[in-house]
């Protein structure tokens, strides 16, 4: 029999120091096989007021207790649950793949572009002239065009998040579909380099 796809409980417990937080308890098999509960602190009340936020920030939690089982997805990956996972497993405090600037800037891109608009697409329902549109779309909140070097870097981040999902065998060898996606990185104006003497007059 295979294994069975694992929810997990989400609860609300008070910590010996006095905060409450959410804790996240699965079970899993030790190293005899036998069946042992586990449990992780997700957040404190603060961090996560409602349960739906909790619930919504242990997706990537979730996802790798059953990581075996979703390589066989019974349901489709979201993009959003991808986002998830990869934030968990690559960019927490425990990892140490990135610099802690490094994973600034990709949570903040995650967050700000890709997970808005992607963020219910399943991971098969993407696709390269879309995401090629949609980058040369992007706007900050003023209404100007994003610079260039700054979409080239979403779709960058965009493909490394392709590539986790196909690491974890979510998706099939070259289905990667930002690879195509053509993305200029070049910058639309050449920075004014000020001379000394007009630097010293500002």
């Amino acid at each position: 029999m295979g294994r069975y796809y694992q929810h997990g409980y989400l609860r609300c417990a008070a910590r010996k120091s006095g905060l409450h937080c959410w804790e996240f308890l699965w079970r899993e098999n030790d190293v005899f096989g036998r069946p042992v509960r586990r449990t992780a602190v997700v957040g404190t009340l603060k961090q996560y007021p409602t349960k739906e936020e909790a619930l919504h920030a242990v997706t990537g939690l979730r996802m790798q207790i059953n990581a075996d089982r979703n390589r066989r997805p019974v349901q489709p990956v979201l993009i959003k649950s991808l986002i998830e996972h990869y934030l968990h497993t690559e960019l927490s405090s425990d990892a140490d793949w990135h610099s802690h600037a490094t994973r600034i800037v990709y949570r903040y891109f995650m967050t700000k572009w890709i997970q808005p608009h992607w963020g219910h697409m399943p991971l098969g329902g993407v696709r390269t002239i879309a995401v090629q549109n949609w980058l040369r779309g992007l706007r900050p909140a003023d209404g100007s065009r994003l610079a260039n070097p700054t979409k080239a870097k979403i779709r960058n981040l965009f493909s490394v998040l392709f590539n986790h999902a196909i690491r974890y065998e979510w998706l099939e060898q070259g289905r990667n579909p930002i690879t195509l996606v053509r993305q200029s990185a070049q910058r639309k104006s050449i920075p004014q380099v000020l001379e000394p003497t007009r630097y010293r007059l500002c």
